[in-house]
């Protein structure tokens, strides 16, 4: 039996139907609790609860909507003139009133979800909101000590949130969450910054800039190509989260900055600094409590002090990129036009200074680190999930061999093999639909809104749990198995308007991520690179049940990292590779370049002599500087 002293909340089933079993919060000394069950009859059981047996015993308030009421009264305000004297006044103040008590009601009739903290926190949020939208639909209310989220899973409130609506949300939490390391930056800002950001930097992803990546990711996949031939030759197993997150850091430096991170191969302060950043973002991400916002707690404790301590670092190394390139800018002699590149820095932030965008280095360093963090992160956790779900499913793999070795042959992708990968694609899409990245998208309520039949209040905050939608069993058949065929192979790309907003890899409306183009050709490059020339499979040292365990933060990530045996394939180890590059870009993409080809014969093991022969078609006037250029791009360590 329980001390006299302990308070006991009972909770009914379905709007006051359960009367055959009833939960109770039994209060320890340190004030947190643990839910107990004990039948209608009064037996106590001790055994503390699990959030099914939590989700059985009732733990939740069901009712429908009041919401056709508040609208009847508004109807009715509209119909007594705000200037018909006082009798018309008291009339409106009291619709008003009503309103306001039925609006009230109405989010109350909503499903509550409430009890212990650690049952949200112990785990990836969004595993326990899966449970709770399973046994109690769509919306639903997640109330974590005195704040609360509605959660949405349901495609046409996401619609509504996301395009329909939109102007009704901020990011709310996040922004505050992003604030000490992205600023103002294109993810967390809200409105007229927002605007005018996004109208500055989406003409930097113009079609000529993403020819060139596709180049670059090219480069860097040959640096950790090797890499990878080095651990395959001595039999050793790859932690490739790891890996394809060192590999992403490098493209994303490049391509935002011009900055090489060289993380394959280096591990410098600045990496270092850099990975302790994108670590405290997702800590606070998923902490409840703000502690940080304490000013003294900012310095005593020791992560938020070495954080502190990092992003001096990193901002330091922003600002003399930012500085540089602005030297760069003043002394080109080139002509700023629409599609605008420069062949010695075709990074983001060079297009940015370049087009005279009247903006502070502090502004400039926000955009940056924005984009150094989403494109960094999403990237690495899609390569990392699609790695764990081709090791399992071998007969999906063996198709994206084919693919590979039909299209790319003995050279590194280009852009116009991206239409022609179209089964690696759809392996990707639904890699991004069992582990989407982000999991959940936040938003905060900037006025009242009527949503799914539920009247809330502004200040309202929301998890859109990408994660329900896309394994929502009434939107997809088999919602749990990872099928690519289920996306047609000659469709258009899935997203959200194809699936209706039940599918949103890279968010939706307005929101969107911008870089989406970037991502995509980004995973389908690396991918095909390292399946042209590896087999794997989990390392079951490792992974002895075959299951890779989740925890969260900005992107989901592996519990203890992804390990996995390479294999070289038959028939890619001496075989000749042979392409044209400018700069880093594919020639066969690039019209309006003179072109200078090469081919490079590629040894059997890593680290040998490389034997590169050149043949010069460019045009006569193609200078010695070109050249040499071109020699650089093509002299790589491959395999």
């Amino acid at each position: 039996m329980m001390p006299s002293s302990s308070r006991r909340t009972r909770v009914e089933m379905g709007g006051g139907e359960g009367r055959g079993t009833v939960a109770r919060v039994v209060r320890g000394g340190r004030g947190t609790g643990r839910l107990t069950t004990r039948a209608a009859s009064g037996r106590d059981g001790e055994k503390p609860m699990t959030l099914e047996e939590r989700i059985a015993a009732g733990e939740f308030t069901k009712g429908s909507s009041t919401g056709p009421f508040r609208q009847v009264a508004d109807a009715l305000r509209k119909l007594v003139p705000e200037d018909s004297g006082p009798a018309g006044r008291a009339v409106q103040l009291q619709l008003a009133r009503l309103s306001r008590r039925w609006r009230a009601e109405a989010m109350s009739k909503m499903p509550v979800a409430s009890g212990d903290i650690r049952e949200i926190a112990g785990q990836p949020v969004f595993v326990p909101l899966y449970k709770l939208f399973l046994a109690y639909g769509e919306m639903f209310v997640l109330a974590i000590g005195p704040k609360k989220f509605v959660v949405v899973s349901d495609n046409a409130v996401a619609k509504e949130m996301l395009l329909t609506q939109a102007k009704s949300f901020s990011k709310g939490l996040l922004s505050e969450i992003l604030d000490f390391v992205m600023g103002q930056g294109l993810i967390p800002a809200n409105g007229d910054v927002w605007k005018i950001r996004r109208k500055v930097i989406v003409p930097s992803l113009h079609k000529k800039y993403v020819t060139s990546m596709v180049g670059m990711f090219g480069d860097c996949g040959l640096k950790g190509i090797s890499q990878l031939a080095r651990a395959e030759k001595a039999n050793e197993s790859v932690e490739m989260e790891n890996f394809y997150s060192r590999f992403a850091l490098d493209i994303i430096g490049k391509a935002v900055f011009n900055y090489d991170f060289d993380s394959l191969s280096t591990d410098d302060p600045v990496i270092k600094a850099v990975y302790t950043v994108l670590r405290e973002a997702e800590y606070r991400s998923v902490t409840f409590i703000p502690y940080w916002k304490v000013p003294p707690l900012r310095w005593l404790v020791p992560r938020q002090r070495k954080c502190e301590e990092a992003l001096v670092l990193v901002n330091e190394t922003l600002n003399k990129l930012i500085s540089r390139c602005k030297t760069l800018v003043e002394e080109e002699d080139e002509e700023f036009v629409e599609e605008y590149m420069n062949t010695e820095d075709p990074s983001i932030l060079h297009f940015l200074i370049a087009s005279g965008d009247d903006v502070t280095s502090k502004q400039l360093r926000d955009d940056l680190m924005t984009l150094l963090i989403a494109g960094h992160e999403t990237t690495a956790a899609v390569l990392t999930w699609t790695t764990f779900l081709l090791a399992k499913h071998p007969e999906v793999k063996a198709k994206v061999f084919e693919e590979v070795d039909r299209v790319c042959g003995d050279r590194n992708p280009t852009v116009a093999d991206m239409r022609e990968l179209k089964y690696t694609t759809r392996v990707i899409n639904e890699s991004m639909r069992l582990y989407p990245q982000p999991p959940v998208l936040i938003r905060r309520a900037l006025e009242p809104v009527t949503l799914g039949g539920y009247n809330i209040d502004a200040g309202t905050d929301f998890f859109i749990s990408v994660w329900n939608l896309h394994r929502n069993p009434r939107i997809w058949d088999e919602p749990d198995t990872f099928k690519p065929e289920r996306f047609p192979i000659d469709a258009p790309m899935p997203n959200e308007y194809t699936e209706e907003y039940a599918y949103l890899p890279f968010g939706g409306g307005q929101r969107k991520c911008v870089g989406d183009q970037f991502a995509m050709f980004e995973s389908i490059v690396s991918l095909a690179m390292i399946m042209r020339r590896f087999d794997f499979e989990l390392d079951e040292k490792f992974h002895p049940d075959g299951e890779c365990g989740m925890t969260t933060g900005a992107t989901i990530h592996t519990t203890n990292g992804l390990h996995v045996k390479l294999k070289r394939r038959p028939g890619t180890g001496g075989d000749e590779m042979s392409g044209s590059y400018v700069y880093g870009a594919p020639l066969s993409s690039l019209d309006d370049v003179d072109t200078i080809s090469g081919s490079i014969d590629a040894p059997d093991t890593a680290g040998s002599d490389i034997e590169i022969k050149y043949e010069r078609e460019a045009p006569a006037e193609t200078t010695e500087e070109q050249l040499e250029k071109a020699k650089r791009i093509l002299e790589r360590e491959v395999v």
